[in-house]
């Protein structure tokens, strides 16, 4: 074990590291207000099957994708295209796509040891926040969190305060004001 001396040089410089990352992290984030904003959530049905391939050869499994539906939720409004919901978290659904056939599944397969598992149904959904800074419209990837407190705002009517992440491609926390 070092002395005494190093030791604290150690953790010295190690709180010097800390207090340099997170001024970085804080000082890098940037907050808007605004009074105008939607919230969209992009709800996605897709069909996917599992390719399986010989267990004698190495190649890896890999899904392959195919009909798919898709919804935009605006600020938690019910779209008139919605057939379900919503769900727990608030969200409608578009129809379910067709499932895919037997000759579908079969022409996608690679070689004919490729076992096909059973098609899988998924949902997928993308958040992103429409709002106006300084006169220019952004749009932004976000969170379900983010796109809740959006949604709850939006019923409000009330201004609400927006986290930009540093590289502004991202909204990381919203709250009403």
């Amino acid at each position: 074990m070092g002395s005494p001396s190093s030791f604290q040089q150690t953790v010295h410089r190690l709180f010097a590291f800390a207090a340099v990352s997170l001024s970085v992290a804080l000082g890098g984030c940037s907050n808007v207000i605004t009074t105008n904003y939607e919230a969209t959530a992009f709800a996605t049905y897709t069909w996917q099957v599992e390719y399986v391939p010989n267990p004698d050869k190495p190649v890896r499994n890999r899904r392959e994708k195919f009909a798919s539906t898709s919804l935009i939720n605006r600020n938690g409004e019910r779209p008139l295209e919605a057939v379900s919901g919503p769900d727990d978290q608030g969200l409608w659904w578009p129809a379910v796509p067709p499932r895919p056939s037997i000759d579908e599944m079969e022409d996608r397969r690679r070689s004919s040891d490729e076992e096909m598992r059973s098609p899988e149904l998924i949902r997928s959904v993308d958040y992103t926040i429409t709002y106006e800074a300084e006169g220019q419209t952004m749009t932004a990837p976000t969170n379900y969190s983010v796109y809740r407190q959006v949604v709850r705002a939006f019923e409000s009517q009330r201004p609400l305060e927006l986290t930009i992440a540093p590289d502004e491609r991202f909204v990381t926390k919203a709250d009403p004001r």
